[in-house]
């Protein structure tokens, strides 16, 4: 689309201060912008000097308001979820994020944007935009599957009446047979007031606003897709996989930084030999469940990358190691303490499996290189996205968690080494069925890639979008 054509609509983008959530809403910023659309991102000073060199040598603009922390009880600089201390601390960070409707309002009316593109879970931004008659459309940082399960679940409420724990259902109203344990869906009612309120906002956010904007592509989800629109009635627009807006950072010649050493260890490997493991940024693990990992991983004899989650004492971080483990898997497993290039790592071609939360960037990121998944839920929408990835797609193989634990302090139930290397083996290893896997997640990552490409799916969406937009401008 030509940019004369696009260039008086403007888009302000107010991404929820979490990694997960800023790094595809700034992607999504990067799509409007090449397509001619004046693009503003909203976030406080913290936030910025993150976004910043991400944006460099495009045309979007910054707007910065500042973050509440020390009226929240936060810490001094911590304006992003991935800096809060403490799981303790959660709801002081929610409280913050209610307390930005003012200086959200009042750049509103400075910049006089035609439409806002918020997240879901920044609280009361459908109050002040419909306050200032400015159309809102929300981002929500998760996919259809998660959206359409999770509706039915709040119908249906069927799984309150199972007489047991360890009874599975079978989730009613949806295209697939989903089958959840009870303990597998938060129970809402043990969250805290701040969490309770933030979630009725999300849900106001969406339920009011003009519609939702999606990370996704039509042939991951359709099914999803048309009963969010045609049963759900919601309007929805499918502009993903956004990572793939950086594609030309993963053909870059591979001249190593002293971050990507694990490219330079990945070279010497065989193809789909390796597996890569990393649980995203915010997932905590107790010392014995690291034990667990550690060895299961070493029993599974296949290479591996291994990026370190938060231990849920920091005193211990150096006690779960099993003895002469660093020794044993030296040259077979790599460790990493720090930040890893995971979309480079996955996209080599010596990785072979992905060991993931499920996170939905992680999962989108991992179908995009068409690799097959082992899958380890943790909270959020992680457990509709196992079920989408295991029962829907057919790309992946559970580790077997069974229960959503609210607060990460808590102990979980302790996934065992022989449970780790059966689901690793399984991915991993040669056979019939492992290569049915391996074939349709190559297939999907073919999809995404030509979705978004001119005139794929994704694409046209985003054009549809933009005409509709242009539409509501005055």
């Amino acid at each position: 689309m030509a940019a004369s054509k696009t260039q008086d609509l403007h888009i302000l983008f107010f991404p929820l201060m979490a990694p997960g959530h800023m790094i595809p809403m700034v992607n999504m910023a990067k799509l409007f912008s090449r397509r001619g659309v004046r693009a503003t991102i909203l976030t406080t000073p913290a936030n910025a000097t993150l976004i910043q060199p991400t944006i460099n040598n495009l045309p979007i603009e910054l707007a910065i308001i500042p973050f509440p922390s020390a009226a929240a009880g936060l810490p001094a600089g911590c304006e992003n979820s991935a800096d809060v201390p403490s799981p303790a601390l959660m709801p002081n960070f929610i409280q913050a994020l209610a307390m930005l409707s003012q200086p959200f309002e009042q750049v509103l009316k400075e910049l006089h944007p035609n439409v806002t593109i918020t997240d879901a879970f920044i609280p009361s931004t459908i109050h002040v935009t419909s306050k200032l008659r400015i159309p809102q459309l929300v981002f929500h940082g998760i996919g259809f599957f998660s959206m359409c399960l999770s509706d039915a679940l709040s119908s249906f409420n069927h799984h309150e009446t199972l007489p047991t724990e360890t009874e599975s259902f079978v989730v009613p109203g949806i295209p697939h047979k989903i089958q959840l344990l009870k303990t597998q869906i938060p129970d809402f009612s043990k969250f805290g007031k701040e969490m309770q309120d933030s979630l009725l906002s999300n849900k106001e956010n969406a339920t009011r606003s003009y519609g939702v904007v999606v990370n996704s592509f039509y042939k991951l989800e359709p099914d999803y897709i048309e009963h969010y629109r045609m049963v759900m009635g919601r309007r929805a627009w499918h502009i993903g996989p956004l990572s793939l807006c950086n594609e030309d950072n993963i053909d870059r010649d591979h001249s190593m930084h002293a971050d990507e050493e694990c490219l330079v260890w990945l070279e010497e490997k065989q193809p789909d030999s390796v597996l890569y493991v990393c649980f995203g940024s915010l997932s905590v693990f107790s010392v014995e469940q690291l034990r667990e990992i550690a060895l299961g991983l070493e029993a599974s004899k296949h290479p591996f990358i291994w990026v370190l989650p938060k231990v849920v004492k920091t005193d211990e971080e150096m006690d779960w190691m099993p003895e002469g483990y660093e020794e044993r898997i030296e040259g077979k497993g790599l460790i990493m303490r720090r930040w890893a290039p995971q979309v480079l790592i996955l996209n080599h071609r010596a990785v072979g499996g992905f060991l993931t939360h499920c996170g939905w960037n992680s999962t989108l990121e991992a179908v995009c290189a068409g690799v097959p998944m082992v899958t380890w839920p943790l909270i959020g929408d992680q457990f509709s996205n196992e079920r989408l990835i295991v029962d829907v797609l057919g790309i992946g193989v559970a580790v077997g968690i069974k229960e959503y634990v609210m607060n990460q302090d808590h102990d979980r139930a302790l996934i065992h080494a022989m449970e780790i290397e059966r689901a690793v083996s399984c991915v991993m290893n040669g056979g019939e069925e492992f290569e049915g896997m391996r074939s349709r997640a190559r297939e999907l990552g073919k999809l995404a890639k030509r979705a978004v490409e001119e005139d794929g799916s994704s694409y046209l969406e985003l054009t549809r979008l933009i005409h509709e937009l242009q539409g509501l401008s005055p």
